[in-house]
């Protein structure tokens, strides 16, 4: 007979909430709930990982000027190989992927036939014939239903590669404090393979910060050594682990989109015109119409021709210092346009920033005497602020020092 507990049952009451209940641990979860003191978790595809460990503010302070881990490993990950894979890859995505040399790494987003935009990721390219694609939801149902007449093999490595998100001026003087030589060559969106503790290391000097910093890939057994070694190397260089809401709010200094935030997966909307495609998102530099066919080409290339986009994508600095989190947009205070998919007071430029919707023609052709909706919580008292909005380009946070090659010892 099962044992029934009450509301008051002691031990209800006493137990510390289970961070993994119904969730798998990454490699580094070890780690992660040593350091963990808010025992703030969210799921990402199917992984337990950290909202927080401490303080947002304090960790988006330490991405910003020092070096941070951030857990990457729920990240799905898909190796694509075999004979036809270039092919498969050019067909697959709106870019030209022959563009993409060996030890390069490049974004890319993927649409469906209506030309709506269905996840974005990176694609490393090891070889000739050798890819990975990284998302961030599942993608093998539709790789594998993408690849009939292709002869590839498509390979889901998510469970085998452990990964960090390695962000922050001083990252590039930890990597070389552990002996990595070469890493100083790397240049923005290289890619590089390092012997580490018996096993290989590769290093992509990528990331979703917009600032100096790497992405590191392992296997999964050798995660924790990996993690150790990292935090031994910087200990003299302000390093700690971050979690998803300190991310954020560099991500959207950085002007990068989020998929589920600033777009909705086109598989996963109820509403066919909830779809967005890539012209709609600023994302009109991913599609190369001269490359041949690929997944969405005939719906996009109608769009274009009719110039019948329904929205457009814009940054915003707003006036003010409350986060435009959810708003509207108006005209002349008057007129909806639109809606704030992203928003952050940012503390280090000191300027309220935000990512909108925008229907057409504004935001193109009608730019100016633009207005935003916040409410803001005043006292347990919900006020309404009209606040002026400019449009300006992104990224809105854009240092010299994530270009650099090699990189400064800060």
């Amino acid at each position: 007979m099962s044992k029934s507990l009450s509301p008051k049952t002691p031990e209800i009451l006493s137990a510390r909430p289970r961070v993994n209940a119904g969730r798998k641990p990454t490699p580094f979860h070890a780690r992660q709930v040593e350091k963990s003191e808010t025992n703030d978790w969210t799921l990402w595809a199917g992984y337990s990982i950290p909202n927080s460990y401490t303080s947002v503010e304090l960790e988006y302070f330490s991405i910003r000027n020092g070096a941070t881990l951030y857990d990457i490993s729920p990240m799905c990950k898909y190796r694509i190989k075999g004979p036809d894979a270039e092919r498969f890859m050019n067909r697959f995505v709106p870019r030209d992927v022959r563009k993409i040399k060996p030890g390069r790494v490049a974004y890319a987003i993927w649409c469906n036939d209506d030309g709506h935009v269905l996840d974005d990721g990176t694609i490393f390219r090891f070889g000739p014939d050798d890819f990975r694609l990284c998302s961030q939801e599942r993608q093998y149902a539709w790789l594998m239903d993408s690849a009939l007449g292709f002869d590839v093999e498509i390979l889901d490595e998510t469970d085998d590669i452990a990964a960090l998100q390695f962000q922050g001026p001083t990252t590039f003087a930890i990597l070389e404090a552990m002996g990595l030589k070469g890493v100083e060559t790397l240049k923005p969106f290289d890619l590089q393979h390092f012997s580490f503790a018996g096993t290989e290391l590769m290093i992509s000097r990528t990331g979703f910060t917009g600032d100096l910093g790497y992405e590191l890939w392992i296997e999964p057994g050798k995660a924790l050594e990996l993690w150790d070694a990292l935090m031994a190397a910087g200990a003299d260089r302000t390093i700690s682990p971050v979690g998803s809401l300190a991310l954020d709010m560099t991500r959207i200094e950085a002007g990068f989109i989020q998929p589920a935030v600033d777009f909705l997966h086109a598989e996963h909307v109820v509403r066919h015109t909830r779809g967005r495609s890539p012209f709609e998102l600023g994302l009109d530099w991913q599609v190369d119409f001269t490359k041949g066919h690929f997944t969405g080409r005939r719906a996009l290339l109608k769009e274009k021709e009719a110039n019948s986009s329904r929205y457009c994508f814009v940054g915003l600095e707003i006036e003010g210092n409350k986060p435009a989190h959810n708003a509207l947009v108006y005209h002349k205070q008057k007129k909806e346009i639109g809606h704030i998919t992203s928003a952050v007071w940012s503390p280090t430029m000191k300027n309220n920033l935000a990512m909108a919707l925008l229907q057409r023609p504004f935001g193109v052709d009608i730019t100016e005497d633009l207005w935003v909706e916040i409410y803001v919580d005043k006292e347990l008292k919900w006020d309404r602020v009209m606040a002026r909005a400019k449009i300006v380009d992104r990224p809105f946070f854009n240092p010299p020092r994530k270009r650099q090659t090699p990189p400064a010892r800060f």
